[in-house]
């Protein structure tokens, strides 16, 4: 299991929030995440996905990845 913390740029609000937390939840290997305006920390299995997916997660909830 891995920890990692995104750095997220565009979030302003709760409904950010629940976006990018929505967008999370549907990848598989995906363990936990908690997620705040400007981060997400997130553990995941390796083996089932990988960080670059869980960027365009957060990509595709409309914000931008800083780290």
């Amino acid at each position: 299991m891995t920890t990692r913390a995104f750095k997220i740029e565009g979030m302003t609000c709760n409904h950010c929030v629940m976006s990018v937390r929505k967008e999370l939840e549907k990848l598989p290997g995906v363990a936990s995440h908690d997620v705040k305006i400007g981060a997400a920390l997130v553990s995941f299995e390796e083996s089932k996905v990988s960080e670059e997916k869980i960027k365009a997660a957060i990509k595709e909830a409309g914000y931008v990845v800083l780290s």
